[in-house]
């Protein structure tokens, strides 16, 4: 059965949503992620997806803290995402209490520490963020687009140890108009050993469903809880 995990982005330490990575198009939902959090594990849910969106802007790790409240007060295992790009960066996540790691652009733009990291942390440890638009990867928080396949991207990482790829299609994210169903179909196919985790476009239980039936590792949800399209006793009831 696929890992539901619900996602708290933040900026400003409050939890917050965009649409297609766009910061100019920001809506607040909660003050405090930590209270969401808490709710989320009353549910029975297990998972949890953590980006920091000031630390993908910034290139480095900012809302921290939000993350060291929620390891330390919740017993979700959190992945951690957004600015993770330096040794002191990885470290800090780690000793605030994620059980993994997302890591994207430094992925593309720096290979040789990514492949270090990969090789001392290994790949339970480390997700690769593989956020697509047009079948290229994008970076920096979706604000780059780069030439750079989506399918080469996985292929070459799954060969260094990678085994959970995040895949987020930009073009659905915040949109509530479904997931990429054709697009993790073909990646399914082309990497039966893959963890695929869908991300992006869920838009109610429907979607979900849909997302288990290709046997996806994990979905990730968002706005959908955010917006009421979900509830989290109907997520709880599909683990």
């Amino acid at each position: 059965m696929s890992r539901i995990i619900p996602a708290i982005d933040v900026i400003d330490g409050k939890c917050v949503r965009l649409v297609e990575g766009d910061y100019q198009r920001k809506t607040t939902y909660r003050d405090d992620p930590l209270e969401v959090a808490k709710e989320f594990e009353e549910h029975g849910l297990k998972y949890l997806h953590l980006v920091d969106l000031d630390g993908a802007k910034a290139g480095k790790v900012i809302n921290w803290r939000v993350l060291e409240r929620i390891c330390t007060q919740t017993q979700l295992s959190v992945d951690f995402g957004g600015g993770v790009k330096s040794n002191e960066d990885l470290q800090l996540v780690m000793d605030s209490g994620a059980s993994q790691v997302n890591v994207g652009s430094l992925a593309v733009k720096n290979r040789e520490m990514f492949l270090e990291w990969l090789h001392r942390y290994g790949g339970d440890k480390l997700i690769l963020s593989a956020d697509v638009r047009d079948g290229k990867i994008a970076i920096h928080g979706w604000q780059t687009q780069t030439e750079l396949l989506l399918e080469d991207f996985i292929r070459d990482y799954m060969s260094q140890g990678i085994r959970t790829v995040v895949c987020t299609d930009i073009s659905k994210d915040g949109k509530l108009q479904g997931p990429a169903i054709e697009l993790y179909q073909q990646l399914m196919q082309q990497f039966p050993d893959l963890q695929l985790v869908a991300s992006g476009g869920v838009s109610g239980i429907e979607d979900v469903h849909a997302l288990q039936a290709q046997q996806m590792y994990g979905i990730i949800i968002g706005k959908a809880i955010y917006e009421g399209k979900i509830s989290l006793q109907e997520l709880a009831e599909t683990q």
